[in-house]
């Protein structure tokens, strides 16, 4: 197991890019997302549902998008990094069977007089259908 340190100020600029994450949305992790956060909603586990209701396929639920948004960010920053907010807007549905590329930059960054850093990446998601989610998120790192 490896133990990655969290990003400080020195460590990022406007402009980086985050290190992409691709994420395969087979039909067990549409599933596994939707019962872990609770979401009994038919459209995330049926696909006879789903298909009724007029979509071709089952889809991730939006408690889901939260999540690996937070991991795409968080993954980058470390362990010790803080979320102070995090906002989406959905695009096109995540279905079973698709495959979610996570892309993402640094946009502005904060030095605090403590020495910490607020910094804001922008990020979105594409699959097959075009753009997924976007969003913006603001963590806060540790002083170096």
């Amino acid at each position: 197991m490896s133990h990655r340190r969290t990003l400080t100020l020195a460590d990022v600029s406007v402009g980086d890019a985050l290190p992409e994450l691709v994420i395969d949305m087979m039909a067990t992790v549409v599933v596994a997302g939707a019962i872990a956060t609770r979401d009994f909603m038919p459209v995330h586990h049926d696909r006879d549902y789903a298909n009724a209701q007029g979509s071709p396929e089952i889809f991730m639920n939006i408690l889901s998008d939260t999540a690996y948004c937070s991991r795409f960010v968080t993954d980058w920053a470390g362990p010790e990094a803080i979320v102070r907010s995090l906002k989406i807007r959905l695009g096109g549905p995540a279905y079973a069977n698709t495959t979610l590329t996570y892309t993402g930059s640094v946009t502005t960054v904060d030095a605090l007089d403590s020495g910490e850093a607020d910094v804001e990446v922008t990020f979105q998601a594409v699959n097959e259908y075009g753009q997924h989610v976007s969003g913006t998120m603001v963590i806060n790192l540790p002083a170096g």
